[in-house]
């Protein structure tokens, strides 16, 4: 508690930093949420400004990548651009990474009740070396875009949702529904 009787948080507010890199504006800042090879799903509580246990996936299913968030973005889900980062090593929650944008899993998700947008933003982490190559998403494969498509629909089904993937597109496409989400979260 303050001197005022408030009470403080508990950390930095990670959803407030800025959505780009100052100095480049190619690069999108990501905060990882959701470790590569973790069972247990974290999200960010903008209310409480803590890290908090949202899942835990089936013995045998992990988050194949990094997943995390871009700041001050707004995405068709209400919550922020969702982003699946590509690096060497998986980082922790709360990590910034700096990302350079190869690409865009367009899906949508529904239930009994409702149906909405839930793109996932695909990057590259920028200091790495096992994906230094790939501008493209096309760059990664087929098989490896399917094994994604498939984590997340697969995902999805863990909570009673369906996931189908509407397309896959390039940087350019990724880039245009960042700053649909930097505009969507101005609006408020």
């Amino acid at each position: 508690m303050s001197k005022n009787g408030n009470s403080r948080s508990a950390l930095a507010d990670p959803s407030r930093l800025q959505s780009l890199d100052e100095d480049h504006k190619d690069i999108i800042q990501v905060v990882i949420e959701t470790p590569k090879g973790s069972r247990n799903k974290y999200a960010f509580d903008v209310e409480q400004k803590v890290f908090e246990l949202k899942k835990v996936l089936p013995a045998g299913m992990t988050f194949p990548y990094d997943f995390g968030f871009i700041p001050r973005t707004k995405g068709g889900d209400g919550d922020p651009v969702d982003v699946l980062v590509l690096m060497d090593e998986p980082a922790f929650p709360g990590v910034v990474v700096k990302c350079r944008l190869v690409g865009i899993i367009e899906g949508e998700q529904f239930d009994k009740k409702r149906k909405e947008r839930n793109d996932r933003v695909v990057a590259v982490a920028s200091p790495n070396h096992s994906f230094a190559d790939i501008q493209h998403i096309d760059d990664l494969g087929e098989l490896f875009l399917r094994e994604l498509e498939d984590f997340f629909v697969n995902y999805h089904e863990l909570s009673k949702e369906q996931y189908r993937v509407i397309d896959v597109r390039g940087p350019n496409h990724a880039r245009k529904r960042i700053e649909d989400g930097i505009r969507a979260a101005r609006r408020g």
